[in-house]
């Protein structure tokens, strides 16, 4: 694969930045959720789009089924947010929230809601904080649910996104007991990895 890369140096400076964007969006999560959050250290690499699933699978050791929530941004750096949720974890999870109707028809539907809740703490802090810290303010798109018990490959199947290459970074969020664990994926477009750079290059350069 003949693909634009990072220097260390950059990719060193994208790791803080994601660092700072998680550690806001553990606290907006610890919020929703009233539970102390754990979050993993910021992965970055670039993939070949039609490798993604394998290089998540690896990296995060999923082999079940997902839950997952999509929302698009750019500015002139775009993209896609991914968060993908173990679908039987997802039920755990609406224990620590109070349900008014527990055991109830209302019972998918608020499961879907939380799923949603939870994404869009997740997107909303880590996009915006790392593209602030880059200089841009970015647009997102609505929030769309891929679906719930899916494989990381129907998530990432033929045509999802029409690139060939991406800037990935993978973080994960878990409950203190580990009974419920979110996957935040950003991925950026392949054009975008140049504006990366520039970006990066820029932050290094004013330190």
């Amino acid at each position: 694969m003949s693909e634009p890369v990072l220097t260390e140096d950059q990719r060193d400076a994208l790791q803080e930045v994601a660092n700072l964007a998680m550690g806001q969006a553990a606290t907006r999560l610890a919020r929703l959720l009233d539970a102390f959050i754990e979050l993993s250290v910021p992965r970055v690499r670039v993939v070949a789009v039609s490798d993604a699933a394998d290089t998540l699978r690896e990296m995060t050791g999923i082999d079940e089924p997902v839950t997952a929530v999509r929302q698009g941004f750019r500015s002139d750096i775009k993209g896609e947010a991914l968060v993908l949720c173990r679908s039987g974890s997802i039920a755990q999870l609406c224990a620590l929230v109070n349900d008014p109707y527990p055991r109830s028809a209302y019972e998918a539907t608020n499961e879907e809601e939380l799923t949603f809740d939870v994404a869009n703490a997740l997107t909303g802090a880590c996009v915006s904080c790392i593209l602030d810290q880059l200089g841009r303010t970015p647009v997102f798109s609505p929030p769309g649910m891929l679906g719930a018990s899916l494989s990381l490959d129907e998530v990432f199947q033929p045509g999802v996104l029409a690139w060939e290459v991406a800037l990935l970074i993978e973080v994960n969020f878990a409950l203190e007991d580990h009974s419920f664990r979110a996957h935040f994926v950003m991925l950026m477009a392949e054009d975008s990895i140049r504006l990366m750079n520039l970006a990066l290059d820029a932050l290094l350069s004013s330190l």
